[in-house]
């Protein structure tokens, strides 16, 4: 029997949908490309020609998948998850993902100390009615063990076309469990939201995907017909999504002017103050605001200013601290490049990367309490805003 959520904070990355939270805008081929001084290419030549002379099977030597590999290589010596290559399918996906569907099993994985491990499920996905969980361990794919397997490689393995299996070994707590998930057209949720109790309105926010703004304004009015003051925004095992939406959102609850979230750069300078620009409706509800290890991105951006702006409670457990800001750039053969350019960083200068935001109310969620259908995270929301 699996007993408990292991509390792991994990490097975030995507599976089916973008956990990268940043700008998704292309860039041109505007560059002048020039070769540094001190950057020598003859070692790279050297490799490759003995390469292309002594390799046993030379019809296996794909000049593209060549030149694709050497720019993960050069991309993953910095050693940061976030900036990373995408060839042309993994584009297509990527952006694919950023609209809100895809096609896979539903859940977010991430990387830690070369494991494969489980963000969370998606709520009503074949991994989620499977049982899997938030820290669980990936351990094979398809029988193939995923050690030293790569998150890329991983991510491609359980993805596929709608109606085929994927076969996986779950581990959690020294246990094994295998798993057989038949793959669907997974729509990446907004938000939903009711009425608790008949006088708490408790707000999920599940991704902040591109149709977000426009799938919130239609729940607006119905919002603010209710004689409700008192609001639980619920942001856990939310990864992040697109920077515009979560900006937007954010400004339903603040007033013209504040300042949502800052971009900082090397040597601590802040390149960016993003203020609210106002809307038509301005929510005034006492907040309360759930996280978790799963709320990430944009989920830290919102909690950070509602915290600071609002006073609103965070209740829950320590983000997961992703707070860089990555820009997407078109490379001439339709593939892309992921950089990280820069920082987020709270309205009252917290920086977000690593160190996520800390929970003024601490409570842990079991695997007990999901069998049971308990949730001691929003029960404790729910007396705090009462009270």
């Amino acid at each position: 029997m699996f007993r408990k959520i292991s509390r792991i904070m994990v490097t975030f990355a995507i599976l089916g949908m973008v956990f990268a939270f940043g700008y998704y805008a292309g860039v041109g081929d505007g560059y002048t490309h020039t070769q540094p001084e001190d950057l020598d290419f003859s070692l790279f030549w050297e490799a490759y020609s003995k390469l292309e002379s002594l390799y046993v099977d030379s019809e296996k030597i794909d000049n593209e998948k060549i030149v694709h590999g050497a720019i993960r290589g050069m991309l993953e010596s910095l050693g940061d998850p976030y900036t990373s290559f995408f060839d042309r399918d993994e584009s297509k996906q990527f952006l694919e993902d950023v609209s809100g569907y895809y096609e896979g099993v539903g859940m977010e994985v991430g990387l830690r100390n070369g494991d494969i491990r489980v963000i969370s499920p998606i709520g009503g996905t074949p991994a989620y009615r499977a049982g899997i969980r938030a820290g669980d361990l990936i351990l094979e794919i398809d029988g193939t063990s995923t050690v030293d397997m790569g998150l890329e490689r991983a991510v491609d393995m359980m993805r596929g076309a709608e109606g085929t299996k994927v076969d996986l070994l779950i581990g959690r707590n020294k246990e094994t469990e295998e798993i057989t998930l038949r793959r669907e057209r997974i729509q990446i949720p907004s938000v939903d939201w009711k009425i608790i109790d008949d006088d708490v309105i408790y707000l999920k926010i599940h991704y902040f995907h591109q149709d977000l703004i426009s799938e919130f304004n239609q729940i607006v009015p119905e919002i603010t017909a209710l004689p409700k003051n008192k609001m639980v925004v619920d942001l856990r095992n939310n990864p992040g999504g697109a920077l515009d939406s979560a900006l937007e959102l954010a400004e339903f609850f603040l007033e013209r002017g504040d300042v949502i979230v800052k971009s900082q750069g090397v040597d601590g300078e802040i390149l960016r103050s993003y203020e609210a620009k106002g809307t038509s409706v301005t929510f005034d509800h006492e907040l309360v605001v759930l996280i978790n290890q799963g709320s990430a991105s944009a989920s830290e951006i919102l909690a950070g200013a509602l915290k600071h702006h609002r006073n609103a409670t965070i209740v829950g457990e320590a983000s997961f601290g992703k707070g860089s800001i990555q820009t997407l750039i078109n490379l001439s053969d339709m593939s892309h490049l992921k950089i990280t350019i820069s920082n987020w960083i709270t309205p009252d200068g917290i920086l977000i990367t690593e160190k996520g935001i800390v929970p003024d109310h601490e409570v842990e969620i079991t695997i007990e309490d999901i069998e049971r259908e308990l949730d001691p995270q929003l029960e404790q929301a729910i007396e705090i805003i009462r009270n």
